[in-house]
């Protein structure tokens, strides 16, 4: 279903406000990794990992422990709380959001199967929340037995 038509904005006002959103580096990122950061954990972010000829940039990486930390936001990835389909275009924008939830459970199911520990956390929770479950899920993945490790690669020179 790619190739429906890419739509055209309805305004100018939508249109920059698209432009303005940001692949990384948001607020909720930013919060969640400042969180992080002052309970002693460090990180790497927006670091590529390979897994079979797909390519995935997490937002918080823990690779000693391979844990990878997606802050999901709520309208991209149709959050049930928060996540709406526009009004406008709905004929693009219902079928794209779809798609993104797809890959969304790829990328979870091929990272576990790789031996990585996958935690998606919404935009709309609190950081310091979303930093409490990210760092218990990573000292379970530090405590747990090394996973086979076939398949996976980091890519150190991003």
């Amino acid at each position: 279903m790619r190739d429906l038509p890419y739509p055209h904005p309805t305004s100018a006002a939508v249109s920059a406000v698209m432009r303005a959103n940001r692949k990384t580096g948001s607020s909720p990122e930013v919060g969640v990794r400042r969180a992080l950061f002052h309970l002693g954990l460090r990180f790497r972010k927006n670091l590529a990992i390979r897994m079979a000829g797909v390519q995935v940039r997490p937002d918080v990486v823990f690779t000693r422990q391979r844990v990878a930390i997606f802050i999901d936001g709520c309208f991209w990835h149709a959050c049930p709380d928060h996540g709406n389909v526009p009004r406008a275009n709905t004929l693009y924008w219902a079928p794209k959001l779809e798609r993104n939830v797809a890959r969304d459970q790829q990328v979870d199911r091929r990272l576990t199967l790789m031996g990585w520990t996958v935690v998606r956390v919404w935009e709309h929770v609190p950081p310091a929340d979303a930093a409490a479950l990210i760092a218990e899920s990573v000292r379970k993945a530090a405590a747990a037995p090394s996973p086979d490790r076939s398949g996976t690669s980091i890519d150190q020179s991003d």
